[in-house]
């Protein structure tokens, strides 16, 4: 295995995961990778149906799950640090021996409000759309062979954006690099085809927004998804990283 330190971050949708992308490419040392197995989801899964863009996205990435993992999550790159934008939910129809040879975070967001953002673009979201399951799923699987990842709550990266980064690289086994905390709007290079469905918000920002609660009443459709959600996302809660002063 090569000595590069390849951190796959293992979100739910709409839970800030283009800005923390954004974030470590600002760093000289890092790669950074939109979501490689986005194609794989969409070509094998019943979200090719209800995702926008995805006949686009399937053109514009390699469908096969283990070619994906062969070229791209342990392929040579020119950085020390390569890092993995993912989603859970992609990791669906393939084997996961993969996953302890990479460096795993999690990331979620309270589901009070997430489910309403992206209600936005997929108006009838399941439990399986959403992540929260398959982020604990995928906590024990690597429990289990020795590897405990770290858990990013959204809400407590956006008011303490630096503290958290900082925790974060220290699990990570990098230095923090205040460079990660701004960048320039607009579009990256790195950006998947599905940007302009997904990422106007993040095109508009130049660092880590202030959190704000939702205002606006939780829409009724969703309240029997809010249940499913809320065990799975309390699960994680325990386990997220904090504002501690580092050891």
């Amino acid at each position: 295995m090569s000595s590069t330190v390849r951190i796959a971050l293992w979100s739910g949708p709409r839970n800030i995961s283009t800005a923390l992308m954004y974030a470590f490419a600002q760093r000289a040392d890092t790669t950074v990778v939109d979501e490689p197995l986005y194609a794989h989801y969409l070509s094998t899964s019943p979200a090719r149906l209800y995702h926008p863009g995805a006949d686009e996205v399937i053109a514009s990435q390699e469908n096969d799950w283990r070619k994906v993992v062969e070229s791209v999550l342990f392929g040579s790159y020119d950085t020390p640090i390569v890092f993995f934008k993912s989603m859970t939910h992609h990791l669906v129809n393939l084997e996961w021996d993969f996953l302890p040879d990479l460096t795993n975070v999690l990331l979620t967001r309270d589901p009070y409000d997430m489910l309403p953002s992206y209600a936005q673009n997929v108006q009838q979201p399941t439990l399986r759309d959403t992540g929260y399951a398959d982020h604990l799923r995928l906590l024990d699987y690597l429990d289990q062979r020795g590897q405990s990842p770290p858990v990013l709550v959204s809400e407590r990266v956006l008011q303490h954006p630096s503290q958290i980064l900082a925790r974060l690289c220290h699990e990570l086994g990098i230095p923090f690099d205040l460079a990660m905390l701004q960048w320039e709007p607009g579009p990256r290079p790195e950006d998947g085809v599905w940007a302009k469905y997904w990422y106007d918000s993040v095109h508009r920002s130049t660092g880590f927004q202030p959190y704000a609660p939702k205002t606006s009443p939780f829409p009724d459709h969703l309240k029997p998804l809010l249940a499913e959600c809320q065990p799975y996302y309390a699960r994680l809660v325990e386990r997220a990283l904090d504002t501690a002063p580092l050891a």
